[in-house]
This record gives structure tokens, sequence and C-alpha cells, in this order.
């Protein structure tokens, strides 16, 4: 992440980030739905993945207690969060539903 974590959800374009680990099978199992969210939205999405073992800190800051956790912002508000997996195709209309492009 460039910058701090304040400054990357500040972004008047959407932020969507997962907490992930090495081990964690349903994390595995998301990357390949992350790539179809990141090809279909572009330059207008901003996602990052965290290791939740490495950023135990912002982790804790945001009370995340499993992964995959997923969490979207834009302008610093928090807009959706949902532990676990989701596909591609509810990722997209979740975004589109709360997101002002």
């Amino acid at each position: 992440m460039n910058g701090s974590f304040e400054e990357v959800i500040q972004s008047d374009e959407p932020v969507l980030l997962e907490f992930y680990t090495e081990w964690c099978v349903p994390c595995k199992k998301m990357a390949p739905q992350l790539k179809e969210v990141a090809e279909i939205f572009g330059d207008d999405l901003t996602i990052i993945k965290i290791d939740a073992e490495k950023n135990t800190a912002l982790k804790k800051h945001l009370k995340v207690e499993d992964v995959p956790t997923l969490l979207l912002y834009q302008k610093g508000k928090l807009l959706w969060r949902q532990s676990g997996g989701v596909y591609a195709n509810k990722l997209e209309r979740i975004i589109r539903e709360k997101v002002k492009f």
C-alpha cells in the first residue's frame, strides 16, 4: 500500500480491501474472483490485498476476525464489509449498488 491506510481509503475512487493469509483455502478461491472484478472495473476500482498475518495492527484496528474479509471504502467511508468469500458477479452487483461512480 502506498501511503497510509487513512490516505488510501480517502480516495474518490472506491477501494476494495481483502484481508487474506497464504494458507487460507477460501482466500485462494477469492483470487480469481478479485481478478475478474478488477477486469470489470479497471481503473475505476482499486483492489488491495492485505496479508492479515503481516498487518496485525491494521487487522485489529478494523476488527477483522476471519479471512477472507472484504471491505469497500470510498472517500473514507466504509460502504460494505463481509467475512468469507463472494463470487465476482455478486461482488460486482454490490460495488455498483454501494459506490457513486
